[in-house]
């Protein structure tokens, strides 16, 4: 797991990057048939600036934010990814404080007891030399660095188990995106593949300790997600990180639940399809 936080030293916190996780992520036809009009898509005409108040150290800062309707759903990856056209919106949700080094997903930003806040200035602000941002659009290393950055403030201030869970598994989903969208002409091309998926599974592996453990300590809803959607979570984090007997368990929890929905139990039949292919 020795790089689950790389990229964090530039930010100044080095001391930060060893510690655990749980140690307490077309075309459009005329209808005149004269011409074609292609349809044009602009990451940076699809996001404008979103001004936040930093719960910890209290100051304004301005974060990248993707525009209300601009990101298309086109499908859901196995363990509940979406995925959309033309813009990946999830490199845009984890908000960094450029200014103290606060950062969460956006769903926990706000949420900051007067403690957290000050384990978060004694253990990173005091530290914190500011991360490199771009003008216009996130690029996913940017977003991956964010994601990380908000990993760390979870543990540091003793987040539950849930939220550094679903830190993780932002996380584990951008790197999947970087990978999707990397440029076939980079160099080593395969390495740079192989060594996102290798740091990919990590995330997803940690996502998977913490759910199942929060499984069993937090109540529902959990993250925005009910007792089902959780449930086929795990299940296919389970199945991701190669633990298929563990899978299967959830899966059944579903498939014999009375109160799951039939989308609920048609994605839990896909994963079983998926977990008869890995035997």
């Amino acid at each position: 797991m020795s790089n689950l936080f790389s990229g964090l030293e530039a930010m100044g916190l080095g001391n930060l990057t060893n510690i655990d996780v749980y140690e307490e992520k077309e075309k459009k036809e005329t209808t005149n048939n004269t011409r074609t009009q292609v349809e044009t898509f602009s990451e940076e005409n699809a996001i404008f600036d979103q001004t936040y108040n930093c719960p910890v150290c209290d100051r304004e800062f301005k974060a990248k934010k993707v525009k209300a309707g601009r990101a298309k759903l086109l499908d859901m990856d196995s363990d509940l990814r979406p995925r959309y056209k033309h813009i990946d919106p999830l490199k845009y949700d984890a908000i960094a404080c450029p200014h103290c080094g606060y950062a969460a997903i956006v769903r926990f930003f706000k949420y900051v007891t007067d403690t957290q806040a000050g384990l978060i200035k004694n253990n990173i602000s005091s530290t914190f030399k500011g991360l490199k941002e771009s003008d216009g659009i996130i690029d996913y290393d940017e977003a991956i660095a964010k994601h990380k950055l908000a990993l760390v403030n979870s543990i540091v201030k003793k987040a539950k188990t849930s939220e550094r869970a679903y830190t993780c598994l932002k996380t584990a989903w951008v790197i999947r995106g970087k990978a999707e969208n990397l440029s076939k002409d980079t160099p080593d091309y395969n390495k740079v593949i192989a060594s996102l998926k290798k740091e990919e599974i990590e995330f997803i592996t940690k996502a998977y300790e913490g759910f199942k453990e929060a499984f069993l300590k937090e109540t529902f809803p959990m993250c925005g997600m009910d007792e089902n959607t959780t449930t086929l979570l795990v299940a296919d984090l389970a199945r991701q990180t190669g633990n298929y007997d563990e899978a299967g368990r959830w899966v059944s929890k579903l498939l014999v639940s009375r109160d799951a929905s039939e989308r609920i139990k048609e994605k839990a039949r896909d994963i079983k399809e998926l977990l008869l292919d890995n035997k």
